[in-house]
């Protein structure tokens, strides 16, 4: 009975531990060297996981599940925000979406770390775990539409392995923070071996930096960025509507730029139904001043059943027809209700949270400018810019060549927490894996210009109203990685994977 009570007592500690060291691990990714010290808590947890001997499969599942967990919970807490303090859905079931939706994500985790105890422990164990780790990673960001928030790549902006982004992409960054962390625990049985590969593959990711793919393009643009800070409560009130769409029609007149680009839905209203002759006043401005305009708004495509809602970018050019992006990657809940779900959606109290989805095969939007060039962008609306796979097809598959990335987004659903500071780190290595640079306006910040390296060249405070105005150097050119995506690493992923599973098969 001891016994069986002291067992009890320990394997609790040994999973309190895991839990602590995910969430150490999520809260690591906001500090300015995230990227390098999220590497040794990696080794920890190894570590810890073969101090505690833990060799049976469902201990080891349970305890990635445990560890990631951690990390989930603490890195997407914010929906308990846009759930509850936005959507007016009880604690209880907004702490139990958190945390399902986190026990979700850690199975990926848990699956990649079975690794561990299904292969035999070999010089090459390294290697096999971040192979798995790719995979499952890959496989978060596609199944049920996908969700590859909170990865390990996107802190890499402030670790050793970013560099390797253009190359082959975020997963790769990845497999080599995987690969580093494994090696690091084995440097006690073979210091020299595992001493001199870290190093080498440190170095030679930073060397992999000191080529560019991409090349300015032409002349640089004058762009304003606008930030209304709308909070998300009003966002759909009658009275608050008139006030937004007043504010973002005073600010695009204001002064005349190459680009004005408002946040994603910053006039709140279906098109056809916004003011009677705003779009033909807006469209007269663009004609007089030269200015090309990017309005966020809710667009309408015919349906099944009559006229669908979009969530659109309608883009108005000097003397052009106007163009238009319909959001192509939905959020589940937010803008489309998975089958079975209408409960869940109608506890959050959403509206038009049923939107129709663009097509994948839509034009780049063209700013035009007297006597130059015209310059292609992409645009991401919301969330789209997390997908760096999709966002790398969509270039390469473009007749025009793309010359800047676009995102209008409103992160207003997630009041003062980090989900800001982490979707700006996803849009930097969506720069830095295309060489191109990126212009985010939001409504509540981070509103910001990125370079093509994906560093944050200027950007305004968050929660305040203002406008970013910058010059912005166009860029052309592909990277490997948006000519390849992801299929290097998952071949070499898949290919080590198979080598793991033959080896363990044999010996």
């Amino acid at each position: 009975m001891i016994d069986q009570l002291s067992r009890d007592r320990h394997q609790s500690i040994h999973f309190l531990v895991l839990l602590i060291l995910g969430a150490i691990l999520a809260g690591a990714a906001e500090l300015p060297y995230g990227g390098w010290i999220q590497i040794p808590i990696l080794s920890i947890v190894w570590w810890w996981l073969k101090q505690e001997n833990v060799a049976s499969v469902r201990k080891m599942f349970v305890s990635g599940l445990i560890f990631g967990l951690g990390y989930f919970v603490i890195g997407l807490w914010w929906i308990y925000i846009s759930l509850h303090d936005v959507g007016g859905m009880n604690v209880a079931l907004s702490c139990m979406a958190v945390f399902l939706l986190s026990a979700y994500m850690a199975i990926y985790f848990s699956l990649a770390t079975l690794t561990i105890s299904l292969l035999h422990q070999s010089r090459l164990t390294g290697l096999f775990l971040a192979a798995s780790w790719v995979i499952m990673e890959f496989l978060r960001g596609y199944i049920f539409t996908g969700f590859p928030w909170m990865g390990l790549a996107e802190s890499q902006l402030n670790g050793p392995f970013a560099p390797i982004a253009p190359y082959f992409g975020g997963l790769a960054c990845t497999f080599l923070v995987i690969w580093t962390s494994w090696q690091i625990l084995q440097v006690k049985k073979h210091p020299a071996m595992s001493l001199v590969s870290i190093a080498a593959v440190i170095t030679l990711s930073q060397a992999a930096g000191l080529i560019a793919f991409t090349k300015p393009f032409s002349e640089p643009i004058t762009v304003r960025l606008i930030q209304g800070n709308f909070e998300q409560t009003l966002k759909f009130n009658p009275e608050s509507i008139s006030q937004q769409i007043a504010f973002y029609t005073d600010e695009i007149k204001k002064e005349a730029a190459n680009l004005i680009i408002t946040p994603e839905i910053a006039f709140p209203w279906p098109q056809n139904n916004l003011p009677t002759g705003l779009l033909n006043y807006l469209q007269n401005f663009s004609n007089l001043s030269a200015s090309n305009i990017l309005l966020g708004l809710i667009g309408d495509v015919p349906g099944k059943t009559g006229l669908q809602y979009t969530n659109r970018a309608t883009g108005l050019s000097p003397n052009a027809a106007p163009y238009q992006f319909d959001k192509v990657h939905l959020v589940p809940f937010g803008e489309f209700i998975p089958p079975g779900f209408r409960w869940f959606v109608d506890a959050f109290r959403v509206p038009m949270s049923d939107f129709a989805r663009g097509s994948s095969e839509q034009a780049p939007f063209s700013i035009a400018r007297l006597g130059q060039a015209d310059i292609n962008a992409t645009i991401m609306i919301c969330y789209e810019d997390i997908f760096g796979g999709e966002l790398a097809s969509r270039i390469s598959n473009r007749e025009k060549p793309i010359h800047l990335l676009i995102n209008m987004t409103n992160l207003a659903w997630f009041g003062k927490s980090q989900a800001s500071s982490q979707q700006l780190r996803l849009a930097q290595l969506r720069s830095l894996e295309t060489g191109l640079p990126a212009l985010r306006a939001t409504n509540t910040g981070i509103t910001s210009v990125l370079g093509p390296d994906g560093k944050v060249l200027s950007s305004i405070p968050e929660f305040t109203q203002a406008n970013l105005s910058a010059k912005v150097q166009a860029y052309s050119g592909i990277t490997p990685y948006v000519r390849w995506g992801n299929f290097p690493i998952l071949s070499i992923s898949c290919i080590l994977m198979l080598w793991g599973l033959i080896r363990h098969r044999r010996f």
